[in-house]
């Protein structure tokens, strides 16, 4: 059973950056190179959004909202995949989820204060 665990969340100022892991586990490392990682996030109120994605390749896509301010990035010896999020607004205060191979994790709250 594959199971993808996030951590790194927590209370930032605007400005300030945080680093979210995502780490899965069940999974075998072949298996975890050839799919598409992703980070999503769910503010209160608001629909769950695509935030990042990396394909097996390396290729990465963001949204509007996050690019050049976000990264994404995986390490395939360790069936992780990070982000790195900078230049934080409260408008990036969510809760932020990994998903891939058909599941999500739990999830990691992100708030960046005023």
């Amino acid at each position: 059973q594959v199971q993808l665990v996030e951590s790194g969340g927590g209370l930032v100022q605007t400005g300030g950056s945080v680093r979210l892991s995502c780490a899965a586990s069940g999974i075998s490392g072949r298996i975890f190179r050839i799919n598409p990682m992703t980070w999503y996030r769910q503010a209160p109120g608001k629909q769950r959004e695509l935030v990042a994605l990396i394909t097996s390749d390396g290729t990465t896509d963001y949204a509007d909202s996050v690019k050049g301010r976000f990264t994404i990035s995986r390490d395939n010896a360790k069936n992780t995949v990070d982000l790195q999020m900078n230049s934080l607004t409260p408008e990036d205060t969510a809760v932020y989820y990994c998903y891939a191979v058909g599941t999500w994790g739990q999830g990691t709250q992100v708030t960046v204060s005023s």
